[in-house]
């Protein structure tokens, strides 16, 4: 039987460090601290819910983050 694979790791970083910066400021701070895929969503955007490893959720209203999520 093939070993379980181990899969990568979550940036160690706290998402509600981003509420209240601009989307492009946002975006730079989360690839520079090792976020692969990130996903700008407007207030009640209606999203798929999967789980995505390294994947950093921006809520964006107003041209301010207000709600940052992983997965």
């Amino acid at each position: 039987m093939a070993p379980v694979p181990t899969p990568p790791r979550q940036p160690d970083d706290a998402p509600e460090s981003y509420v209240g910066l601009d989307p492009e400021s946002a975006e730079r701070r989360a690839r520079a601290r090792g976020w692969t895929h990130l996903r700008a969503l407007p207030p009640g955007s209606i999203i798929t819910m999967e789980f995505v490893v390294g994947r950093l959720n921006f809520e964006v209203d107003g041209g301010r983050v207000v709600r940052c999520w992983s997965g």
